[in-house]
């Protein structure tokens, strides 16, 4: 079941890679859209609608499944070490977020202090750490899954914090396609599972607004960056207002 899912994911891909639209599938398929949509979301496919679905990506089955297959073989998160060492060095690391912006070689030196030179060095840092793998004509290939994420309170997330969190919220954040919110308020269990679940939802969502993207060329693409966060946490000021618990007064004393 898990493999038949992650078949339709790689399908899901292929579709926005190529632009088709559900409303297309749904003419492809003699069905009403949201049959489609519906469909997709149980992950529910005959074998002669998955071909036919296919069909649409000028591709057949066994296209997906060795697409799926290489997927397997990519990993979602690195090591502690693989990250300490990205983090050691800035220019490694930048060369890291290039790469998996799908930021060419010939553009990282066509944009950034950083002769070709340098950039091969560090590319090939990359390769060693097995971060990519460098092939022929400085070709990249990634090495991390599309879904890859930086470890929790790792090295690059600590690096975030200690050098680039201030510079981040220097923004008045309203330029159109920026946005900051602060809410405050208090959640049950259920809720505070039900909000998580969301914001991961939103995250896999940038992810894959990445990989459509990145078939279009890097002049049509901007750098962007969210931050998405929810955590136990008071105000300091508000906290130090609390009243102090009581002394206990349980035992008695002869």
């Amino acid at each position: 079941m898990a493999h038949s899912g992650a078949l339709v994911e790689v399908l899901k891909r292929e579709l926005r890679s190529r632009g088709v639209t559900y409303a297309q599938v749904a003419r492809k398929l003699g069905l009403s859209e949201a049959s489609v949509k519906r469909m997709f979301s149980r992950k529910e496919f005959t074998l002669k609608r998955l071909d036919q679905v296919c069909q649409l990506t000028h591709s057949d089955f066994s296209d997906l499944a060795r697409t799926l297959n290489r997927e397997e073989n990519l990993v979602s998160q690195l090591t502690h070490e693989q990250e300490k060492e990205i983090a050691s060095s800035i220019k490694l690391f930048l060369v890291a977020v290039c790469a998996l912006n799908h930021v060419t070689p010939e553009q990282v030196v066509a944009i950034y202090d950083i002769s070709r030179a340098e950039c091969i060095q560090l590319l090939v840092k990359l390769d060693r750490i097995g971060f990519i793998q460098l092939q022929p004509n400085n070709r990249i290939r990634l090495l991390v899954s599309h879904d890859f994420t930086w470890l929790p309170d790792g090295p690059i997330q600590r690096f975030f914090k200690q050098h680039a969190h201030g510079d981040f919220n220097r923004s008045r954040f309203d330029r159109p396609d920026e946005y900051f919110l602060a809410v405050n308020g208090m959640l049950s269990g259920s809720s505070r599972a039900t909000i998580v679940a969301r914001l991961k939802r939103i995250a896999r969502e940038f992810s894959e607004l990445h990989s459509d993207d990145v078939r279009l060329p890097a002049s049509q693409r901007s750098n962007m960056t969210m931050l998405v966060a929810i955590r136990h946490w008071e105000l300091k000021a508000f906290a130090e207002l609390r009243r102090k618990k009581p002394p206990s007064t349980s035992g008695n004393r002869s």
